[in-house]
């Protein structure tokens, strides 16, 4: 085994450690227990170790273990719905309209994607790059923004196609950490730049609430972003003059915004007017469905991503069902020590369970939450999709020795920024919402 594989099991291993430890603190002689620790629990550290040790098996993992999950509980413990198969099938009637509306929104926000790389608006933006390593500054700054309103894996593979182009292909490993966590800080205060902002924007907290995170999102970005320029500039300056002669498609434009204008339109009119009716149907993501069919006649979607965004659906959907049948009353109560905790383990888990287990708990204060678990996984190439995604277009970032030496950059800006954030905005939890999710 190579040396940085076994960093990475060593990484994976010790995290799960802690958070299990963590979680043994709080808990309670309730249920079947081994060392104090719920049995529920260790089967959903097993699964999410299982998804940081095997990459190319994350489904399967995923599967496996929400199975695992379902027939303990159906066995032993029972939901809060019920026992056996009928408490099984009333949790996931519970579950069913967020599960749907996080489907639907992931599917449709993959078309948007390359409806966006498709206006050729990622090709023109090089021109206006400064010549010198502020030109890479620059270029992170914009996939920052680019994620705050795309997915940040599309504004990850976005800004490595750039990079790919303005480097002559000679990109410097701590310059690709640095795409990743531009990616995941751009989209962390965004409901519609990250996966983990999606699900509390489904859950019914504010996008207001959430927008804070570019406090400390911001601070980060100046932190990794000089140092990670000026080594990219240093291994391969930048190319002038690119794609001079590429104009925008205008009409693809207009289907970006207005796929994400009925997202926001839905999501506003429904919380605002028809809130009681907000965990019957999954509106948010019909909403983003209609307007990607109504659009067909104009430009064409990329349906072939679907296919595979489909598998990639799957895995996070069965992770989510995992995390919703925790017992998270047994958690540690939520404060921003154990917020900034989670950002660290982010890195090695998946942020999306570590999301789906916060909501179910509540008491967070939801900025500081999707700061965390959005630029936290940036540390390590596998600790955010944006990193798998973009370490499939540039095999040679898959060393976590190479990435934590080179991209040293990253946690001292996670750091910084949270710091930023706890100093000037002050820890602030939604107790509200708190009670509200825990009621759903």
């Amino acid at each position: 085994m190579s040396i940085a594989a076994r960093l990475s099991r060593g990484l994976a291993a010790g995290l799960a450690g802690l958070t299990v430890s963590g979680m043994a603190l709080a808990s309670g002689g309730e249920g079947p227990s081994v060392a104090g620790i719920p049995v529920d629990f260790i089967l959903f550290a097993f699964t999410l170790l299982g998804v940081a040790l095997f990459h190319n098996q994350t489904l399967k993992v995923g599967l496996v273990g929400l199975t695992a999950i379902s027939l303990y509980k159906i066995v032993f413990t029972g939901f809060h719905t019920g026992e056996g198969m009928a408490g099984l099938v009333g949790h996931f009637a519970h579950e069913w309209v967020t599960l749907a509306n996080l489907f639907l929104l992931l599917m449709g926000f993959a078309l948007l994607a390359r409806h966006f790389e498709k206006t050729r608006i990622p090709v023109v933006l090089p021109r206006y790059l400064p010549g010198d390593w502020k030109g890479g500054f620059v270029l992170l700054a914009m996939v920052f923004v680019i994620s705050s309103f795309l997915d940040n894996i599309a504004a990850a593979l976005i800004g490595g196609a750039m990079a790919h182009s303005l480097f002559r292909a000679k990109v410097h490993i701590g310059y690709l950490a640095a795409i990743v966590a531009a990616s995941n800080a751009g989209g962390s205060g965004s409901v519609v730049g990250d996966t983990t902002t999606t699900m509390m924007w489904i859950a019914g907290i504010s996008p207001l609430a959430v927008v804070e995170a570019f406090a400390g999102a911001a601070v980060a970005l100046v932190i990794f972003g000089i140092p990670a320029a000026r080594a990219q500039h240093r291994y391969s300056p930048i190319l002038h003059h690119v794609h001079e002669h590429t104009r925008v498609d205008l009409p693809r434009v207009g289907i970006v915004v207005l796929i994400l204008a009925a997202a926001v339109a839905a999501n506003v009119v429904i919380n605002l007017h028809f809130s009681e009716h907000a965990n019957r149907f999954p509106f948010l993501g019909v909403a983003v469905w209609a307007a990607i069919l109504l659009t067909m006649a104009i430009r064409r979607p990329d349906w072939e991503v679907l296919p595979d965004t489909f598998m990639g659906t799957l895995f996070l959907l069965s992770l989510v069902s995992c995390a919703s049948m925790m017992p998270v009353e047994k958690l540690p109560a939520a404060s921003w020590s154990s917020a900034f905790g989670l950002g660290f383990v982010s890195a090695v888990f998946d942020n999306i369970p570590l999301t789906a287990l916060a909501l179910k708990q509540g008491g967070y204060d939801w900025g500081f939450l999707a700061y965390a678990v959005g630029f936290g996984g940036s540390m390590l190439w596998f600790g955010s999709s944006a990193g798998v995604a973009l370490s499939s277009m540039y095999p040679e970032a898959k060393s976590v020795g190479k990435w934590l030496r080179h991209g040293w950059f990253v946690p001292l800006a996670y750091v910084a920024g949270f710091a930023v954030m706890l100093l000037t905005l002050g820890w602030h939890p939604d107790l509200k919402t708190a009670v509200a999710t825990v009621a759903r």
